[in-house]
């Protein structure tokens, strides 16, 4: 794979668990963060893409646009019982982000819950560009 291919990774801090999403461009970093995420709860390979969830995120800067856009879509998991295969972001400003969850509902037949995941933290956010890919990275309560 790539360096420059899009990804996400795991990192550990104390207590909680960091979450690091890159990408060509910062729409796909926060695609990559948000999978980062949910492959926490539910490993992405488990889950089909039967349907798909719109998620919108605003803030005044795009740290917090990070962890408000990490909430939103753990909002709908939270509310809607939604698990994620792929996460597709198609509008990604400074203050702004649009996308879609594609996934199903959770099945706990099929789907082993791995970590609860309960918020989006505003430690150690970083949104970064350092020669054409983009870094973010997150810590998320557990």
């Amino acid at each position: 794979m790539s360096a420059r291919a899009p990804g996400w990774k795991h990192f550990e801090t104390e207590a909680d668990v960091g979450v690091e999403g890159w990408g060509p461009t910062r729409a796909a970093a926060f695609a990559q963060a948000a999978l980062g995420v949910f492959a926490l709860i539910v490993k992405p390979e488990e889950v089909a893409e039967r349907e798909h969830r719109e998620v919108r995120a605003q803030a005044d800067s795009p740290e917090r646009l990070l962890a408000s856009w990490i909430n939103e879509c753990l909002y709908v998991h939270e509310i809607e019982g939604f698990v994620v295969r792929r996460v597709e972001v198609d509008t990604c400003t400074t203050t702004l982000v649009h996308g879609l969850l594609h996934g199903e509902e959770l099945d706990p037949g099929r789907h082993r819950l791995g970590t609860i995941v309960k918020a989006a933290t505003l430690h150690q956010l970083v949104v970064a560009e350092q020669e054409g890919l983009h870094r973010v990275s997150v810590v998320v309560d557990v």
